[in-house]
């Protein structure tokens, strides 16, 4: 469970598997971010292809990747969107950005 990081070519891929809660997003989130830090990806994904279950945590995840990116420079992209996340990713407005 967590996430698992794979860096090639400028491009950052967080595969985050099992559950993004309260419980677990800080250790993805920060995981994912010194990646980020230390690697200056021009394209991170967040591939959410083993997620189970996602609450507004996962959301959270998300937005606070995208503006990241957004400032240094860099693109974010969420990949592998299971059925049963996906409408609560549409509510959230997150589709409007453009990163699916």
């Amino acid at each position: 469970m967590g996430v698992r990081i794979e860096f090639s070519d400028g491009i950052l891929t967080a595969f985050v598997e099992g559950d993004i809660d309260h419980h677990t997003a800080k250790d993805i989130r920060e995981k994912i971010d010194a990646n980020i830090s230390s690697k200056g990806p021009k394209l991170t994904n967040l591939d959410f292809e083993k997620v189970q279950f996602m609450d507004s945590s996962g959301i959270g995840l998300i937005m606070g990747r995208y503006k990241l990116m957004v400032t240094t420079g860099g693109k974010l992209k969420v990949i592998n969107i299971p059925k049963r996340i996906e409408r609560m990713v549409k509510l959230s407005g997150l589709m409007k950005l453009g990163i699916f």
